[in-house]
């Protein structure tokens, strides 16, 4: 089995699951037990400062989004983030690209002494053994390579159309419409 980790998973235009519909997914584990990812491109209505001032941990002012990461475990957090650092709780996913589960980086944030580039989001995407494989191969999905770039400095608004631009295919010019040749 080929891995995903470390790719950027789009949905098609003719998925209309109102949990991913329009959304990239970085996909942070793959293996024969299923998939973990994080949706990167759905904002909440709520800023970091608030909830590190839910959590008791102070930095007000911090307008950084928090984002809806997907439909699992929605009241936990997850960060993306680069350089990997000395967290309790983190995964190297890829060279410049790691995930951390543990309160002390939310502190660090706090403290204005986090890692240098953040996504902070809420829940998680998941897929049970071989279910994401059906799914993309019932072309509701389009897998490319993951770019830092795009989960950290790309507005959110052009982050489908980024990564589908790095491999060449215009995201306009999608069919709305399936099949299989």
């Amino acid at each position: 089995m080929s891995t995903l980790r470390n790719q950027f998973l789009i949905a098609m235009p003719h998925l209309k699951d109102p949990n991913f519909e329009g959304t990239i997914s970085y996909i942070c584990d793959h293996n024969d037990e299923g998939a973990m990812g994080i949706v990167i491109n759905r904002p909440l209505d709520i800023r970091l400062s608030d909830m590190l001032e839910q959590l008791e941990l102070g930095g007000e002012g911090i307008a950084m989004p928090v984002y809806s990461g997907g439909p699992v475990q929605i009241e936990r957090g997850f960060v993306l983030h680069s350089p990997l650092g000395d967290w309790q709780s983190s995964i190297e996913i890829a060279p410049d690209i790691c995930i951390t589960t543990s309160k002390d980086i939310l502190e660090a944030m706090a403290r204005g002494v986090g890692p240098d580039r953040t996504l902070v989001a809420l829940g998680y995407a998941g897929w049970g053994a071989g279910q994401l494989e059906k799914e993309i191969s019932n072309n509701f999905w389009i897998t490319c390579p993951a770019d830092s770039a795009i989960i950290f400095r790309t507005p959110d608004s052009d982050k489908v159309v980024s990564a589908l631009g790095r491999v060449g295919i215009d995201y306009h010019r999608l069919s709305s419409i399936s099949g299989h040749a």
